[in-house]
């Protein structure tokens, strides 16, 4: 019933997206499937520490559009080809796999002032048991090909530092829910699952959750440099590519994880056991600052050689960044020996 949920769910209209302009426009994929016990998981990047934007951060494989042609799901699968090796065209992915497009949520609002729309798919491994279950976990072990062991993709090393899964159904709970998928014998790593509170966000309550992903018992896997930075997805499971038992736990929070618990809150029929916006995605948010004239165009700002997003809706936060440029360029001109 988990997945016949999400096929069903219909985003309220949101026609504002259409008169958005190009550099506002960005989704994200939440990729879902299931595990060798048949429970559903997430698959979540790690952004590399290269990246200006948010880097190290944990997010969905996503990111802006190219043209305004492109529908959201066209951009998440594109971005997800770019970050992480996902090919956009299935006929690609090797037998059994396929991936089915199962819904939209609706918009949240980035920190960086992009409109991002969550596409919610669903990566069949050949194993029809997980298109008609309740909450998959009643399925059979399958004899398919895993996701961890035959398909999780070959990276980027300029935008991913890491590709791992979380449980989905753990994203409408407080303590962890399971022992990790893979060593159900092992103990859990230390430390809590979930922690929240409220902040004010463009005058508004917003819950912000941060989640503590065990990532111990599972294979995470990591780039290696290569040439040309981009790797395909290989028809060699190990080619090119570096597994690495990890201790510990991945900090998931801020707005990939509140489109998290809006999946897992529509998917299973269930409220969270923590406080969370009842509404959902930030769409009120977005149309009032689309009101105050602040949805137009991004602008860029060049401050000694690094580039800026700047809008008429944020000039404190592009204060804020011209601010921190020009910390950073004193700070490396200290460090630079002088060139008299």
């Amino acid at each position: 019933a988990a997945i016949a949920r999400l096929r069903a769910y219909k985003p309220p209209p949101f026609p504002l997206w259409d008169r958005l302009p190009l550099s506002r426009r960005a989704a994200v994929l939440l990729l879902l499937y299931a595990d060798r016990r048949g429970d559903l998981r997430v698959v979540i990047t790690m952004r590399a520490a290269s990246l200006r934007s948010f880097s190290g951060h944990a997010a969905l494989p996503g990111g802006k559009a190219d043209t305004l042609d492109e529908t959201p799901y066209q951009i998440a699968r594109r971005e997800a080809w770019e970050e992480i090796g996902l090919p956009v065209d299935d006929n690609k992915l090797p037998a059994p796999f396929r991936i089915e497009h199962l819904c939209y949520l609706p918009m949240s609002l980035a920190r960086t002032e992009l409109v991002v729309r969550p596409c919610v798919a669903l990566l069949h491994t050949g194993d029809t048991t997980t298109t008609t279950t309740t909450t998959i976990s009643d399925a059979p072990p399958s004899p398919s090909p895993t996701v961890e062991s035959s398909l999780i993709p070959r990276l980027d090393a300029k935008e991913v530092a890491a590709v791992f899964s979380a449980p989905f159904h753990n994203f409408l709970k407080t303590t962890d829910e399971q022992q990790p998928a893979e060593t159900p014998s092992s103990s859990l790593p230390p430390g809590p699952w979930y922690e929240g509170g409220w902040t004010t966000w463009h005058d508004s309550a917003w819950r912000m959750h941060f989640f503590y992903v065990p990532v111990s018992g599972q294979k995470v896997v990591k780039p290696r440099v290569r040439d040309g930075g981009l790797a395909a997805l290989s028809e060699h499971e190990h080619e090119g590519k570096e597994e690495h038992e990890e201790p510990g736990r991945y900090k998931v929070w801020g707005m990939t994880a509140r489109i998290l618990v809006d999946a897992a809150t529509v998917a299973y029929g269930e409220q969270p056991e923590f406080e969370h916006n009842r509404h959902f995605g930030d769409e009120e948010m977005i149309e009032r600052l689309a009101e105050r004239g602040g949805m137009g165009e991004k602008k860029k700002l060049v401050v000694q050689g690094s580039v800026l997003s700047s809008s008429s809706s944020s000039d404190g936060e592009l204060r804020k960044q011209v601010k921190e440029a020009a910390v950073q360029e004193m700070e490396k001109q200290k460090g630079e020996p002088s060139k008299m």
